[in-house]
């Protein structure tokens, strides 16, 4: 046996997992194998046949509970998507973190809704700190960057499906382009229990545009939306998450009442509803880590009869 293995540790590995089969079904002295398959077995990784565990659900609270009103700050993951696809180009690694594939987006839709999470959107957000309004049980946020098509096509469905309120963060000047959704799929979506945000009309670097531009740029997307969805639009999404004092005084001045960036973080004030956080969701995570991504649930509580 030796004679012909030589000293190739990757072949006598091989001969170390076939040696059953060639006991068995050649009729090969054991004897003849043993030396050589002892000393590679023992160098040999030991591996599982069973996929890793995924996470179970969390146990589901009390429906009665709720994030009561009256706290100054509040833990709400805000989770930020772009694309709903399996990438089309692997050699694109940019486009493969953007992605999130459907099968992948839907297990983490099941896993939030297993686990008696609430979707709501950023105006519940704004409600809670400014009426004084609690919250559901386990709230997040699902945001959509860019207005790409697949989330009409493929996301929309499923958060139609799970009940879930989503965010649309979209660009007007992108519109009705390949890969962008169309001016009535926006208006769709808009009457479907999605918040239609703005992301400026051309997704330009604010930090680097003139204050002309910048009002333009915030300005004018939020009157074409409003336009398109005949509703007002008051939350918006910095581009590449690119802003500084100028461009929050602008989206200010706009009428915007939130903004959300790419800072990570998932716990949210009133004092910083134009520079709130985000948790990004990026293609390949597996189901474990989207769901340690979303940190602890803020504490809830059972109102009194009269709350």
């Amino acid at each position: 046996m030796r004679e012909w293995m030589g000293d190739h540790p990757a072949l006598i590995a091989v001969v170390a997992l076939l040696a059953p089969v060639l006991v068995s079904v050649l009729g090969l002295s054991a004897m003849t194998l043993v030396p050589d398959v002892q000393r590679a077995s023992r160098s040999l990784p030991q591996f599982s046949l069973h996929m890793p565990a995924q996470p179970s659900p969390l146990p589901t609270p009390n429906p009665e509970q709720v994030v009561p009103s009256g706290r100054a700050q509040v833990r709400v993951p805000i989770l930020e998507y772009h694309y709903i696809r399996v990438n089309p180009d692997p050699r694109d690694r940019l486009g493969f973190n953007l992605s999130v594939t459907p099968p992948d987006f839907q297990a983490q839709m099941d896993w939030l809704k297993a686990s008696g999470y609430h979707a709501i959107d950023l105006n519940d957000l704004r409600t809670y700190f400014y009426r004084q309004t609690p919250l559901p049980a386990r709230p997040v946020i699902l945001t959509f960057d860019d207005g790409y098509a697949d989330f009409f096509t493929t996301a929309f469905p499923v958060l139609v499906d799970h009940g879930f309120k989503a965010v649309s963060y979209v660009v007007p000047g992108f519109l009705n382009n390949p890969r962008y959704m169309t001016t009535d799929q926006v208006r769709a979506i808009s009457g479907g229990g999605v918040e239609v945000g703005a992301h400026t009309l051309h997704h330009v670097d604010l930090t680097k545009a003139s204050a002309a531009e910048q009002n333009l740029e915030i300005q004018g997307s939020r009157s074409a939306l409003e336009q398109i969805t005949g509703r007002q639009v008051l939350d918006f999404c910095y581009p590449s998450g690119m802003y500084n004092a100028a461009v929050v005084a602008a989206t200010e001045r706009a009428g915007f009442q939130s903004a959300t960036t790419e800072v990570a973080g998932t716990t949210h004030a009133w004092g910083d509803r134009l520079t709130w956080s985000r948790v990004r969701v990026n293609g390949g995570e597996n189901l474990e880590q989207f769901v340690a991504s979303l940190g602890q649930p803020e504490p809830t509580v059972t109102p009194s009869p009269d709350y």
